[in-house]
């Protein structure tokens, strides 16, 4: 679920007490999906939260995503400002579907 994020000019307390919660209770928009591309050994996910910094974390929501887990063949390679890569077995699977979060 996304947070609401006030301006940087915000001076209503109610909306900016709303963010805060909403962070409290753990809402983040450094969230997504990503389905791993087909016949090649590596995704490359945009995602404009992700920084040099950050820490991409997956979690599997299919059962040949979970199996690519299980087989130790996916590992996130690279991380940079607007995009990290995710290096996997190659494979004709489609069905290999991850939520992820960045952390930093």
């Amino acid at each position: 679920m996304t947070a609401y994020v006030p301006g940087i000019t915000e001076t209503d307390l109610k909306k900016i007490i709303l963010a805060l919660q909403q962070l409290a209770a753990g809402r983040s928009n450094a969230v997504g999906r990503v389905t791993l591309a087909t016949g090649t050994s590596s995704t490359v996910v945009a995602d404009n939260n992700c920084s040099a910094g950050s820490t991409p974390i997956l979690t599997a929501t299919t059962a040949a995503a979970a199996a690519e887990l299980g087989n130790g063949t996916i590992y996130v390679s690279a991380v940079s400002n607007g995009s990290f890569t995710i290096t996997h077995a190659s494979s004709a699977a489609a069905t290999r579907t991850f939520l992820y979060a960045l952390l930093g």
